[in-house]
């Protein structure tokens, strides 16, 4: 049904969010006083500059009168907002609670409920989102013939098979909501979407409820005056994704793990756990009551051999059999376990070990994300360089930890590139330096995300934080030169030949080929080519 003033209005009043309609001089609760009211929407928008002939446009955020300048003019049908505009603009307005949530819910009634005709898939955590939502999204392809679409934090894809770069982690909600629309029009039957905290902190999937939920895990981030104040207000913010869902998966070791199930018992939805062990389950047949009770779990995966090359996944008592990522690291392959655990959720992977099973595991295998877990050997020195997106406490310890893990026996010196988003996110400055300063050799801090802050005052602050007299921190703020930089050292410290393998880790920017400067994308080459090109290797 089209979406009109009317139905808009009935909506917004259903909710408890619409205070009166404004239409010049009439103050009104009833839209059918309104002249026009049930002429239907031709758009929906929330940009003015993209305001036709009978858009309806939602005013959020720090939205002020003169953007309605010349508004009339091209045919403004009606606006949504938490202020009174009839002096600028002679369209009705739709005074509402909250500006946020009415769109939402109008963006959703104007492309005729998408979400309706998809399962949607909700993944949120501190961590690993973007990586188990693609391996979520290749399980799910292969059993559906290439039917899922997927909103993440590096790509967008809507028809199951081609990929746009995102500008968010989750859309705004008119975004999502007419992309949603768009993946239902190709034929897609499943949707996999990352879900921040600000998604909640800022009403981006207000009212949306998921069929299943992932909640990987969570530690403290984005906590800044403009995130989250405190680690409370981002946890409870996440937390918000149990209370809309049918079914949830979480990690059965992470941190408040109680709470969750606590959230999911007052709002009846049911629940199932995923987990990495470091040996087989104890019982021949891999049953979850088999494992030790640390990792007793409804899906679990562990190490199929010595090197960690490969893992075998668990569900339910059933061993489905063994996996080779693409992707390097233990924590990758619980990222696999995770989506393994979602896919069982959504009633698409069933019990038996049979051949779609094992289809699904190997769908998952080839998977790569620029810009995640990247690993470059440079054929002059031998020296190794990852590229990776690690940016707070939990992702650069697992990333140490896997260097470890791999190169131990080497004896690896270790430097890491980084820098920290500028204007938010203050407590990452202390956290990578607190998570890499005793387990690294050299420290080079340079340009991020710096924003309206300066890269200088970042890095200096970042240096402060180093308490390890025997780390050698150095500040280089042009990010290519430090990745340069950093190389022809390795490469010098590798004709010492003193039998320690040089592994370069540069952190934060992965495959983005812009950083973010006075709120503008200023071009830049990217991590990933940086070292490519100064290994002599062919760029991606």
């Amino acid at each position: 049904m089209a979406l009109t003033l009317r139905s808009a209005a009935r909506l917004l009043d259903e909710h408890h969010l619409l205070r009166e309609i404004i239409a010049g001089d009439l103050w009104t609760l009833d839209a059918a006083r309104v002249d026009g009211c049930d002429e239907p929407f031709a758009g929906i928008t929330y940009d003015t500059r993209t305001v036709a002939a009978g858009s309806l446009l939602c005013c959020k955020g720090r939205f002020k009168a003169e953007y309605l300048d010349g508004i009339d003019g091209r045919g403004l049908a009606a606006y949504v907002a938490d202020a009174d505009f009839s002096s600028v603009t002679k369209a009705p307005g739709l005074i509402v609670t909250d500006a946020r949530k009415a769109m939402s819910l109008l963006a959703a009634e104007f492309f005729g409920r998408p979400q309706d005709e998809l399962t949607v898939i909700g993944i949120t955590g501190t961590k690993g989102k973007t990586t188990t939502a693609y391996f979520t999204q290749a399980i799910l392809n292969a059993l559906s013939g290439g039917r899922c679409a997927l909103f993440s934090s590096v790509d967008n894809c809507l028809d199951g098979h081609t990929y746009a770069e995102s500008d968010l982690t989750t859309p705004e909600s008119l975004d999502a909501f007419r992309m949603m629309r768009e993946a239902a029009s190709n034929g897609m039957q499943y949707l996999v979407m990352e879900v921040s905290s600000q998604a909640y902190k800022v009403d981006r999937v207000y009212g949306l409820t998921f069929d299943v939920a992932a909640f990987l895990n969570i530690s403290p981030d984005h906590i800044s005056p403009i995130e989250h104040p405190t680690f409370e207000d981002y946890l409870y913010c996440k937390r918000q994704i149990v209370a809309n869902a049918k079914t949830l998966v979480y990690g059965k070791g992470m941190a408040h793990a109680d709470l969750i199930l606590e959230d999911a018992a007052r709002h009846g939805v049911p629940a199932s756990s995923f987990a990495l062990s470091d040996q087989a389950p104890l019982s021949p047949d891999a049953s979850a009551a088999g494992m030790p009770s640390a990792d007793r779990a409804d899906t679990v995966v562990w190490p199929a051999d010595d090197a960690h090359d490969a893992f075998r996944i668990a569900s339910d008592g059933v061993d489905l059999g063994e996996v080779r990522l693409a992707l390097d690291g233990d924590f990758n392959y619980l990222n696999a376990a995770a989506a393994v655990a979602i896919a069982r959720a959504a009633g698409v992977l069933h019990d038996a070990a049979d051949d779609a099973s094992a289809a699904a595991l190997r769908a998952m295998e080839p998977v790569r994300i620029a810009g995640r877990m990247e690993r470059f050997v440079d054929p002059h020195s031998g020296t190794v360089a990852i590229v990776d997106y690690a940016h707070n406490y939990a992702s650069v310890t697992a990333l140490i930890d896997y260097v470890n893990e791999r190169y131990g026996s080497r004896n690896p010196r270790i430097t890491l590139v980084t820098g920290s988003a500028g204007n938010k996110a203050y407590d990452r400055r202390r956290e990578i330096v607190e998570a890499a300063q005793h387990r690294i050799d050299r420290l080079v801090l340079t340009h991020e995300d710096t924003d309206t802050e300066s890269v200088e005052a970042i890095c200096r602050d970042m240096r402060s934080h180093v308490t390890d007299p025997h780390l050698d921190a150095a500040i280089i703020l042009d990010r290519t030169q430090a990745i340069e930089d950093t190389v022809e050292e390795a490469r010098a410290h590798a004709r010492c030949d003193d039998g320690r393998l040089d592994v370069i880790l540069v952190i934060g920017k992965g495959e983005e080929r812009w950083i973010k400067v006075l709120n503008k994308h200023v071009p830049y080459e990217g991590d990933d080519r940086v070292v490519a090109r100064m290994f002599g290797l062919n760029g991606d």
